[in-house]
């Protein structure tokens, strides 16, 4: 059997002092999450952290760095591995009324503490490590991401 993992690209994004996430409907009940999805076919890493901003946030969002890769195994689901690029960028147009995916409840701009104060919410213990590694410094260029067409 060939081993597959959930390639996933999310939005790391600040401003004032406060983080964009989205309260989103899971299997477990709400959570919150980065914006954040599944890489699609034939899409690059930065298209799709693009995309997938807005489409769950109505942000148009412009990277500016990869701030990681993470490897994460899901714990309660053996077939569930994922590999997220985590990009941090800036805000650029904001489309009021835009409908967001299924599934999104709502997005929220949230402070540190409060991100923290909430962990048992999260999706993944990885909003959380992008969250501290952006505010560290991390930042790789975006050419570091080579995608062939």
């Amino acid at each position: 059997m060939v081993w597959k993992p959930h390639v996933t690209v999310a939005a790391v994004v600040q401003r004032d002092g406060k983080f964009l996430l989205v309260e989103e409907e899971t299997e477990a009940g709400l959570a919150f999450n980065q914006p954040a999805g599944h890489l699609e076919d034939g899409e690059s890493l930065v298209d799709a952290v693009v995309r997938e901003a807005l489409e769950e946030t109505a942000y148009h969002f412009v990277p500016t760095h990869l701030v990681g890769v993470y490897h994460w195994k899901h714990p309660d689901k053996d077939d569930k591995t994922y590999l997220r690029f985590a990009f941090a960028g800036e805000l650029r147009g904001f489309e009021a009324g835009r409908e967001l995916d299924e599934g999104i409840v709502a997005a929220h701009w949230l402070t540190l503490d409060e991100i923290r104060a909430m962990q048992s919410r999260h999706r993944s213990p990885l909003i959380l490590r992008c969250i501290e590694d952006m505010l560290a410094g991390k930042r790789y260029p975006l050419d570091l991401l080579v995608h062939y067409d």
